[in-house]
């Protein structure tokens, strides 16, 4: 049974809650933040699953002939692929998500990533077909973008508004299945290298791969349980009114923008958006992806550079919660600002405790840059929503995530790669960690020119 909206804020405090959105029941939010944790989390498992294939085997598998570091190197640039086709796939989810619903496009964006993760795990190498396997690689990486580039945006939309009045914490849950995702991923791949390697590059790689399967039947099930967000229907019923009012007047009603066009009309909050989000992704994608290629290349070894992912994802999973609240009680601002303060000092920790050799400092380092990223990272996705009105905010939000993704998650990999090979290989990476450094201070701007949001209606 529904309760009225101002008695949720009188119980919990936070934001303002519009009167005339239906509070949902305690019941059905909490499976709306498991629905939207648990796509999430398979989003992330698939989309991060081909990063750590990418530093580990596919250079082997798939371009196998160039040397290391050059296969490495087109193995991260087929993992571009995938994030550019993400601002893509955002615009076509956040269009129907902003038109017909959000539910209906997060049922459609779990199961096309699940086919394609799935089906990368069924791929014949490069010894077996020849040039087909990396264009067909290629290929699954694209339309798996374009499944990814929706789920984001929908899975912090319902999780928001199915909660308006603790919206940081709420949306933490999907960012929460980001790190998860990553752990998971990680832990399984770490598992697969026990193998002996011509097992693990025979076919213990495609077993994490498969596992996708498995991990969309568990979300689907939970998914389908949820109902639509509450503020898009108050807002769908909005609209049907003044359409019918205007009708009965014989008024006459514009018909509304597409949502992208919108978006793109008033540009200056898509632009803020990328620039809040981008240092994060590139910090994430250094730390959690390029880190793996490069600590194998100065002597760690894969195992030991995927544990030390998992202990700085599982770090950063206990830290979204936390770090989201801190925003509901004093801001968006204050604590992204931090945490990019801290997180652009993380990249000079980590890459000095590489090139010493020590595991210990390994270790430590990457539990700093995953506490600060986490720190800037959590609060993101209750601000981007926040900035847009409920019928952009899909898109806009959506938009601006991934395209600062297909940036800063996409392209951050192959240019360290690059500045690496610039500076004369391992182990000089004192431009990885400027680079890192610059990008998120870049992210600092967004902070600055974002208005505060945390105490306002949706």
């Amino acid at each position: 049974m529904s309760v009225s909206a101002s008695s949720e804020v009188n119980q919990t405090g936070g934001a303002e809650v519009d009167p005339d959105v239906t509070v949902t029941p305690p019941k059905e939010r909490r499976r709306v933040l498991i629905s939207s944790f648990i796509g999430a989390l398979i989003e992330w498992y698939d989309f991060y699953l081909y990063g750590i294939a990418s530093a580990i085997v596919f250079s082997r598998l798939f371009f196998p002939d160039f040397d290391n570091t050059v296969g490495t190197l087109l193995a991260f640039s087929t993992l571009a692929v995938g994030f550019f086709a993400r601002p893509l796939g955002g615009a076509i989810w956040g269009h129907f998500g902003d038109k017909i619903g959000r539910k209906k496009m997060l049922v459609l964006s779990i199961i096309a990533m699940g086919i394609c993760t799935t089906a990368m795990g069924l791929l014949p190498t490069y010894e077996q077909i020849g040039i087909l396997a990396p264009v067909l690689l290629v290929f699954l990486r694209l339309i798996q973008g374009l499944a990814g580039g929706g789920e984001w945006g929908g899975a912090v939309l319902m999780a928001m508004e199915h909660s308006p009045s603790k919206r940081g914490f709420s949306s933490s849950f999907p960012q929460m299945g980001l790190t998860g995702g990553i752990l998971l991923a990680s832990g399984v791949f770490a598992l697969m290298t026990l193998l002996p390697e011509e097992d693990l590059l025979t076919w213990g790689w495609r077993v994490p791969f498969l596992l996708s399967a498995v991990l969309v039947v568990i979300g689907m099930w939970i998914r389908l349980g949820v109902s639509e967000s509450p503020v898009f229907v108050a807002a769908q019923k909005k609209a049907a009114a003044a359409a019918a009012a205007a009708e009965l007047s014989g008024e006459t009603i514009a018909k509304p923008r597409a949502p992208l066009f919108e978006v793109f009309r008033h540009p200056k909050m898509l632009i803020i958006t990328i620039l809040l989000v981008i240092g994060p992704f590139a910090a994430s994608a250094i730390y959690l992806t390029f880190a793996t290629a490069y600590g194998i290349q100065v002597g760690f070894t894969a195992p030991q550079m995927l544990t030390a992912t998992m202990i700085a994802a599982a770090l950063g999973f206990l830290g979204q919660p936390v770090f989201a609240i801190w925003s509901d009680s004093i801001g968006r601002k204050k604590v992204v600002g931090w945490g990019l303060a801290l997180q652009s000092l993380s990249g000079f920790l980590l890459f000095d405790q590489m090139n010493q050799g020590s595991l210990v400092g390994l270790y430590l380092a990457m539990c700093f840059a995953a506490a600060a990223h986490a720190m800037c990272y959590a609060p993101l996705a209750a601000w981007l929503g926040e900035l847009f009105p409920t019928h952009l905010r899909y898109t806009g939000s959506s938009m601006g995530y991934q395209i600062a993704g297909s940036i800063g998650g996409g392209l951050t990999p192959a240019f360290c790669i690059a500045l690496l090979l610039l500076a004369g290989g391992a182990p000089n990476s004192i431009l990885v960690a400027v680079f890192m450094c610059a990008i998120s201070l870049l992210s600092l701007v967004g902070v600055r020119m974002a208005k505060e949001t945390y105490k306002s209606k949706l």
